[in-house]
């Protein structure tokens, strides 16, 4: 019979303890929701200051440093007489000129020493009717003479027009055979009385060049006259060969 009471006694207890669970629970649970629905319901209630700070968009960011400003370049206009590729006519006289002009003015004792009827500024001893009468009058005036050099440097055309006796050359009987032609140059110098002087060869044929050689020297020219007087002449002649007039 203990026993029996026993486990009749701990059957109503676990019976009362779960429902006092339950009821628990579900009065813990109206509770958090009564808690949570009251700020809901009653807005005025909450922080405002708090709300508005979590609702306001932060500021923007400050604006960048405006730029350094640029260094400020100044051009200087130069004053020209030109415009548009044409020329100006000056407005007034540069002030080069105007000193230039005070310096050249002749002083005043100058011009006291003239004639009557003479230029300002001319020289003692000046004939009436100014410049013409004291030019005519003035002692003349030995114009140097220019230097005439010894030797000039002239082109064959030059010297073919002073030539005055051409001697031909000599076929060479081996160049014939052999059957060359061409041109020989020659270097000359022609003398004051027209003469050849310092025959030297250029270029040419060797077969050839002798004999071109040998009648350029006996060739004649007029003497080249510069300044009134015969100078010697530096110069390049031509010798040419051919078969069909050789």
């Amino acid at each position: 019979m203990f026993e029996d009471s026993l486990i009749e006694s701990g059957g109503r207890l676990s019976t009362k303890r779960g429902l006092t669970t339950t009821i628990s629970f579900i009065l813990q649970v109206a509770l958090i929701g009564i808690l949570v629905l009251i700020p809901l319901l009653f807005t005025e209630a909450l922080p405002k200051t708090q709300l508005m700070t979590f609702l306001v968009a932060p500021p923007p960011p400050p604006p960048p440093p405006p730029p350094a400003a640029a260094p400020v370049k100044v051009v200087k206009q130069i004053q020209t007489d030109i415009i548009n590729g044409q020329l100006r006519t000056p407005t007034k006289i540069p002030q080069k000129i105007l000193e230039n002009l005070k310096e050249d003015e002749a002083p005043p004792q100058m011009a006291a020493a003239g004639v009557v009827g003479g230029v300002p500024g001319g020289v003692p001893g000046g004939q009436m009717g100014g410049v013409i009468g004291g030019i005519i009058s003035s002692t003349p005036v030995a114009v140097p003479k220019a230097a005439t050099p010894q030797r000039v440097r002239v082109s064959q055309g030059v010297t073919q027009g002073l030539l005055i006796r051409k001697i031909q050359p000599n076929y060479p009987p081996l160049a014939r055979q052999a059957r060359i032609q061409g041109s020989v140059l020659l270097q000359a110098v022609i003398s004051k009385e027209g003469a050849i002087e310092n025959l030297r060869l250029i270029s040419g044929h060797p077969m050839l060049a002798p004999a071109a050689l040998e009648a350029v020297k006996q060739w004649r020219y007029k003497p080249y006259i510069l300044n009134g007087e015969p100078v010697e002449v530096e110069t390049q002649i031509t010798v040419n060969f051919t078969l069909s007039g050789g």
